[in-house]
């Protein structure tokens, strides 16, 4: 072999040895650093997700000012495949939250409190609202015979009364309503010393209109005056007047209305007012003449 094909071959082979050092080297070079996980933000879910963030900035009320997105959902597709949080998840520790069957009330979990449910629903309401269901049912109406829902058809509803009852009077308003009457006890009328008289007229119109009609001073007072303890309360004359005639007057006469018909009526004296027996005194009766 030539000395020249000698040098050109060792060149080769050097220039080899030196590309096969390059491809070591780069091999034995340090990694470069692994880019880390990205995080999501409530943001970039909404960039797919476009109806939820809305319900939730419309409604949303605690899922949107104390947690985000994957505080419920943890996780994506195809990395995780459950990602419908239970309600339990969270909400535990009151009778409420153990119901099943969330989502036949809170439909739209991004509208927790946008609650609808159909005219049988009760004990459901019952784990939060205890309260007037002891109402209903120690004071028995035909309230108290009808489930929560037939009224409450959705949830934090307060119906108008004349949404199944018609007004006593026809000026009257749902406000008046509740100045005597409580949804979950309607027969237990209350009213305050400052009831005007054209309220209780709603229906007592007859005593209403002889007493306005009456030229003495009971016309002058509200039916509250004396009927105060309660509803359908007779007060006794004698509460405000005392005992003004002697006793033997009473005793012949011994209800006030025998002489002074009644307190809405008042001294439109009977002539015709039959005494009643004393003891120990025998009625007297005419003698009939003799034919």
């Amino acid at each position: 072999m030539s000395k020249c094909r000698k040098m050109k071959t060792a060149w080769t082979v050097l220039l080899a040895c030196l590309a096969l050092l390059a491809i070591q080297g780069n091999a034995f070079a340090v990694e470069p650093a692994k880019k880390a996980a990205a995080t999501l933000s409530n943001d970039d879910c909404s960039k797919c997700h476009n109806k939820p963030p809305a319900d939730i900035a419309a409604a949303g009320r605690k899922h949107k000012t104390e947690i985000g997105c994957q505080d419920c959902h943890n996780g994506h597709p195809p990395t995780t495949r459950k990602i419908i949080p239970l309600c339990s998840q969270c909400h535990e520790g009151k009778p409420h939250f153990k119901l099943t069957g969330c989502l036949s009330c809170h439909s739209n979990p991004h509208t927790p409190l946008n609650i609808t449910f159909g005219n049988n629903v009760t004990d459901a309401c019952l784990t939060c609202h205890a309260g007037q269901i002891v109402k209903l049912r120690e004071n028995k109406s035909k309230h108290t015979a009808l489930n929560c829902s037939f009224c409450h058809n959705k949830h934090g509803k307060i119906p108008d009364c004349t949404q199944c009852h018609k007004t006593h009077a026809a000026d009257q308003t749902v406000a008046d309503c509740k100045k005597c009457h409580q949804a979950h006890m309607p027969k237990n009328v209350a009213y305050t010393d400052k009831t005007p008289s054209k309220d209780c007229a709603a229906c007592h119109k007859k005593a209403y209109d002889l007493l306005t009609a009456s030229k003495f001073k009971h016309s002058k007072l509200a039916c509250v005056a004396c009927h105060q303890a309660k509803h359908k309360m007779v007060p006794q004359c004698q509460s405000c007047h005392g005992n003004r005639h002697p006793a033997a007057m009473m005793a012949k006469f011994p209800k006030c209305g025998m002489c002074h018909n009644i307190a809405h009526d008042l001294n439109n004296l009977s002539t015709t007012a039959s005494p009643a027996p004393v003891a120990g005194v025998a009625p007297t009766t005419k003698k009939s003449k003799k034919k």
